[in-house]
Parts: structure tokens; sequence; C-alpha cells
């Protein structure tokens, strides 16, 4: 193991996240900021707002983002955390007008995500600033050490989280670390990490793309099949069901892919969660 690598998964297993990491060129988040608005100014809407699930596993729907999971400066420390062999699992995009009011509540990624065992890190790329004002992603460093923690769900419109879940306990934002991007840098987290975001108070948007990857070998517990997409080695697991690329943005094809795809997602975390309820 080379120093550089030893260093990124020394100091993820240590801390929990990695913030900031050199992933795009500037022109090219500027170029997929670009895609995005074109995409917004077809639908009528922000992609926040637009109907339907198009925040998640949108890459689905468009080319431009299918592509951007399979980034070799995305998957290159990625791999020296988790293992050659890589499935892209899940895709949200994070959206925060001006002046937004949106936030997310502190949580664990691995409270919904059902995956045996639990390991998932997820690579957040900015495609613009994100900051304390705009409401950027905080963590709170070493507490994917304390493992899965019981969850409650506290409804509230504005939070992006869409049970509202919330870590129990009393966490001290004074200790929060605010991974601060540079549109085209990326952050790492762990799926046990506590973090949360707060509202955009700045005049510009904050647009942020949270990749979760797995290595092959994790499985799904959520009591159904789910989809997935190889993004570098070899599966030999076969635990996912394969994800069908888009060939043009929002066609039919991809729409309908899409569609069944995050109904069985979601059905599938519903399921687990009665399950934990039981057990």
């Amino acid at each position: 193991m080379s120093a550089s690598t030893q260093s990124i998964a020394q100091r993820y297993q240590r801390d929990g996240f990695i913030c900031p990491l050199p992933a795009l060129t500037k022109d090219e988040a500027d170029r997929l900021l670009s895609e995005l608005e074109a995409v917004e100014r077809s639908l009528g809407s922000t992609l926040g707002k637009a109907e339907g699930q198009l925040r998640a596993k949108t890459h689905l729907l468009f080319p431009w983002l299918y592509e951007l999971c399979f980034h070799p400066a995305i998957l290159r420390p990625v791999q020296q955390i988790l293992g050659p062999d890589l499935l892209l699992y899940h895709v949200t995009c994070w959206l925060k007008e001006p002046g937004d009011p949106s936030f997310v509540s502190w949580h664990q990624d691995g409270t919904y995500f059902y995956l045996e065992p639990p390991e998932h890190v997820t690579a957040w790329v900015a495609l613009t600033d994100s900051n304390l004002d705009s409401g950027c992603v905080q963590v709170l460093p070493g507490t994917h050490a304390l493992g899965q923690l019981l969850h409650q769900s506290v409804p509230d419109r504005a939070n992006l989280l869409s049970n509202g879940q919330h870590a129990e306990g009393e966490f001290d934002a004074s200790n929060a670390t605010p991974l601060t991007l540079q549109a085209g840098q990326i952050s790492l987290h762990d799926t046990f990490i506590v973090h949360s975001s707060g509202p955009n108070r700045s005049t510009k948007r904050r647009i942020g793309i949270g990749l979760s990857y797995i290595p092959t070998r994790v499985s799904y517990r959520g009591g159904r099949r789910v989809g997935a997409t190889l993004v570098s080695g070899i599966d030999q697991y076969n635990h996912f069901q394969a994800e069908q690329p888009p060939a043009a943005s929002l066609d039919t094809a991809a729409r309908a892919f899409h569609a069944n795809a995050c109904q069985r997602f979601f059905a599938g975390h519903g399921a687990a969660r009665e399950d934990a309820k039981q057990s």
C-alpha cells in the first residue's frame, strides 16, 4: 500500500470522513451544472420542486449524471477505502435555493440503507461552492465508531430527509466540522458518521450530488431485490439487480426504469423498518 493510499484509508478510518478532495475540473463542474440547469428549464421547475422522485436515483434518468458515477477521480479514493470491486448503490441530488430554509437533521446514512455488512461510503460532489453560509454538510468527527444509533422520526416539511430521521441523543454542534467544498471538490463520509446540514442563507444555489458506493460483497436486507450499478472491478456475488443506463435524458424507457427502481428501493426500506420494529 502506498503512502498516499495509506493516508486516505487511515484518515477515513480514524475520523469517519475526508474533506476536501480534488475531483472535477472547473470546466467539468460547470458543464454538469449547465446540464442540470438545462433539465430544470425543460421541466419548468427546479429539480428539488419537480414532481416525482427525481432527486433519487437520478443517474437512471440522465446520461451525464450516470457518467459522473464512473469518474476515476471519484472512484480512486473510494477504492482505497472499500477495495476495487464497487457498486453504486444510490444517488441523491441535494439542492438548496438561495434563502432556502431546507435543512437535514442529525442522522446516519446507515439507518435507512439496510446493508449487510454496513460498508458504505458517500462521495458528496459539489457542483457549486458549499460552505456554512450556504448550508454545507457538517459532521461530528469520530461518531462513526459508535455504530448504528437509534433514530426517531420527526416530520418537518423543511427537512430534506423524507421521514425526518433524527439520531437520538444530544449532539453538540460546536464540535461539528463543516465539509467546506469548492465546486468540483468532493468529500467522503462513512455510513455511520452523524451529520447534518443547515439552511442556505446565501444568495447562491448550493448543489451537491451524493454518490453512495458499496463493495460488491455487501448485500441488501430490505426484504426484496433492489438495483445497483457495477462501477469498477467484478461482481461475483450478484446481490443486486443490474441497473439500466439511460440512453437519453428523460426518455420513456429511462423514466419507466427509474420509477420502478425507486418504487422497489423505497418499498424495501419500508419493509425493513417494519421488520426492525418487530425484532
